[in-house]
């Protein structure tokens, strides 16, 4: 929906819960923060209700070579503007946030914790898993062995880097980033503490446009660690499991078949 200022679209928040503008628009003026320091460029916040938000219009272009490696460089930028701890909510705000359509949000726990493998196995693959526990997705007494054994795993360090928790979009997917005349633009973040190589592999789970250029271009402004390729999988676990919880169908055994890699 819009408004009659051209230079401003109105996004409805619809049935979704109370304080959801709120989290989306903490995000975002989070996340803006980082351009000072060469970060991506994120759309612009201008009012915020509980029933919308009023954000800076875009006009959409198709991507160059060009825009994509800025985009890749930039993106390392507001990664390393950093946050306090890996579950860290973004400034402003204090509590859980949301994860998925606005029709539905999922509830996206968010607590400090001191490594990411602790974070990632206990706040994003079990609360995910318990989720579908609760409405029957993963019902079997193999999907609680599986998954438990995931984060168990996860809570050795094992995948753990020496990666500082960075400054996330957090569901980074390929329409999230709107492409302008400008170049890329952050659109609708999930934003959090968390690794680095999460946003990159959401990036290339949902793949969109010039996706390998804005990895390596990435890779070149701020080297990933050794393995990293190996780890994109179990990054990419969270937002298959939230798929398998959302719609069903084949992301409930793609969430499955993942997880027996990290077991």
């Amino acid at each position: 929906m819009s408004t009659e200022d051209p230079e401003i679209f109105r996004k409805d928040a619809g049935e979704a819960p109370a304080g959801y503008t709120a989290w989306e628009a903490s995000g975002l003026l989070w996340l803006e923060e980082a351009e000072e320091g060469g970060g991506a460029r994120v759309v612009r916040v201008h009012d915020v209700q509980t029933d919308h938000l009023d954000l800076e219009r875009l006009s959409p272009v198709p991507p160059t070579n060009f825009q994509a490696d800025a985009f890749g460089a930039a993106l390392a930028a507001t990664h390393a503007a950093g946050a306090p701890a890996f579950g860290s909510p973004p400034a402003r705000w204090t509590t859980h946030g949301f994860l998925g359509p606005s029709i539905r949000p999922l509830p996206l726990p968010l607590q400090e914790t001191s490594t990411w493998g602790e974070f990632y196995g206990e706040q994003r693959v079990l609360h995910t898993y318990r989720l579908g526990r609760n409405q029957g997705t993963f019902d079997t007494d193999g999907d609680r062995t599986l998954f438990e054994a995931v984060a168990a795993r996860l809570a050795t360090g094992e995948h753990d880097t020496d990666d500082a928790p960075a400054r996330l979009h957090g569901d980074l997917w390929a329409g999230n980033v709107m492409w302008t005349r400008s170049g890329g633009v952050l659109v609708d973040p999930a934003a959090h503490g968390g690794h680095r190589e999460g946003d990159l592999a959401m990036l290339m789970l949902f793949r969109g446009p010039h996706v390998a250029r804005i990895v390596a271009a990435y890779d070149e402004a701020a080297p990933l660690a050794d393995g990293w390729q190996e780890r994109v999988p179990l990054h990419q676990l969270h937002p298959v499991m939230l798929h398998a919880v959302l719609f069903g169908g084949g992301y409930v055994e793609q969430a499955r078949s993942i997880a027996r890699r990290y077991v």
